[in-house]
């Protein structure tokens, strides 16, 4: 299972209604701080995150993935929706 079938694994439980994962770590090879990690940009939709801030949405995701930050995931971009707002 390579990183991004993993991610979207980890992020299943969520029941997400949209899931895009862009592997973006090309474009910042070689970056001062990056030790291997990857970055990557995220949108997500799922009921889970109505009524939630944004910080709750990403607190949310954050903890589905805590253990691959920072070794495998060095940098992640979120954007979170709850279903009505999309």
């Amino acid at each position: 299972m390579n990183l991004t079938e993993e991610i979207r694994a980890r992020l299943a439980c969520l029941e997400p209604t949209r899931l895009d994962i862009e592997d973006d770590s090309a474009k910042h090879a070689g970056h001062a701080g990056n030790t291997g990690g990857g970055h990557f940009t995220l949108t997500i939709v799922s009921s889970h995150f109505s009524g939630k801030s944004r910080i709750m949405r990403h607190r949310v995701v954050y903890q589905a993935l805590e253990d691959l930050i920072p070794s495998r995931i060095h940098a992640l971009s979120i954007h979170a929706h709850a279903p009505d707002e999309h």
